[in-house]
């Protein structure tokens, strides 16, 4: 008897659910299932169902954009502040700065669009209710292909037997949201010190006053951090932040979790049944979240898989190992650069050595006059390579 589905998606959270969508656009039947949330988390991984009280937002680029857009997927309103410039201060006196009108040779409306998550996910929710080759279901059935987008602590991961290498930086990010004194005017601003890793992301559109914290601190920092009243923890961030948005306050929870630089060993195999399978997302890898580049990684593989299996020769089957071997080589070769710029300048700024401080920081300066390289590394991180 024939299978009910071609695909079958394990993880209904922003790259389960883009995915399904993509995949339903080249005629494939497509079982999605949808797991129950445990928690909530601004940690949690993109593969997660939403919650009607997620302040989560991601930092998405415009290769991100272009195929939410391609989905009609795209949030509207204030949901999405577009980042028009970008500082970046090192701890002694480092400065990089990008701006949107000359981080390419043609001028661009952003650097990058903060997304607030629970629109996006409702916005993908709406999509594939409309979608007839797409089925939602409470548990995973049989299939040609089963694609893993879990996150990074997959089940289903551990059922097949891939080991996840992780690299742990000793490190806890905290994440809140503050509304300030000033507006953040669509600058996304970062701050190098003492080891640690703060930035303020904007949000509520171009004219807003409200941003999302991603701190990255010690372990033991991150429990004196979060054991703080909410007004000393605004006053440590603004402290931290030398004022840069005034005086700041508190809004909703706070949250915290382990930082890891991780990888899977294998992304596609199949199962001693012969099932076959390939791993997305945060089931996949992870990075460090200084770049923000996350969840952008997690729909470059959801593209590539999908142009893979849409455009096969007809002859061949979703579950063709020779397939699911390019969309792996393929998807390595991406994460590879940047998990390595991530992974390398978070280890340069945790070293406390004054030389080592030194270069760095004049390293920052030489990269703000660079020219066609700091252009080029704009382009990267937009997706516009």
């Amino acid at each position: 008897m024939a299978q009910p589905f071609d695909v079958c998606i394990r993880g209904a959270g922003i790259v389960g659910r883009s995915l399904a969508l993509l995949l339903a656009q080249h005629r494939l039947r497509v079982g999605l299932v949808q797991a129950p949330r445990l928690s909530l988390s601004p940690a949690m991984s993109s593969s997660e169902p939403p919650d009607l009280h997620d302040n989560r937002a991601y930092a998405l680029n415009a290769a991100s954009r272009q195929l939410l857009q391609g989905l009609r997927c795209w949030p509207e309103g204030t949901a999405v502040t577009p980042v028009t410039a970008m500082r970046v201060r090192g701890d002694e006196g480092g400065e990089v700065n990008f701006a949107a009108s000359v981080a390419t040779p043609q001028p661009t409306t952003a650097l990058a669009w903060i997304v607030e998550v629970a629109e996006l996910e409702s916005c993908l929710a709406n999509a594939i209710r409309f979608q007839p080759q797409i089925e939602v279901i409470d548990a995973p059935q049989p299939a040609g292909l089963t694609v893993v987008c879990e996150g990074r602590f997959s089940s289903t991961r551990d059922e097949l037997g891939v080991d996840f290498d992780v690299a742990s930086y000793g490190q806890h990010a905290i994440a809140a949201r503050f509304a300030c004194e000033h507006p953040h005017q669509g600058q996304a601003l970062q701050w190098f010190s003492q080891g640690e890793v703060m930035a303020f992301l904007p949000l509520q559109g171009p004219g807003g006053n409200s941003v999302a914290l991603v701190w990255s601190v010690s372990e033991s920092r991150a429990q004196t951090l979060m054991a703080l009243s909410a007004k000393d923890f605004a006053a440590a961030a603004q402290t931290a932040s030398a004022c840069a948005l005034g005086t700041l306050s508190v809004v909703g929870e706070r949250a915290k979790w382990p930082l890891q630089h991780g990888q899977a060993q294998a992304w596609s195999g199949k199962t001693a049944a012969g099932q076959a399978w390939v791993l997305a997302g945060d089931a996949a890898h992870t990075v460090h979240p200084l770049g923000g580049q996350g969840l952008n990684l997690g729909l470059a593989d959801v593209a590539e898989l999908a142009n893979t299996l849409g455009t096969r020769d007809y002859w061949r089957s979703v579950s063709d190992p020779r397939l699911l071997r390019s969309y792996e080589r393929a998807r390595r070769a991406g994460l590879a650069p940047v998990g390595a710029v991530m992974d390398g300048l978070q280890r340069l700024f945790a070293q406390p050595d004054t030389m080592v401080k030194n270069m760095r920081n004049a390293g920052m300066q030489g990269f703000e006059h660079s020219g066609p390289l700091k252009a080029w590394v704009a382009r990267q991180a937009m997706g516009l390579n």
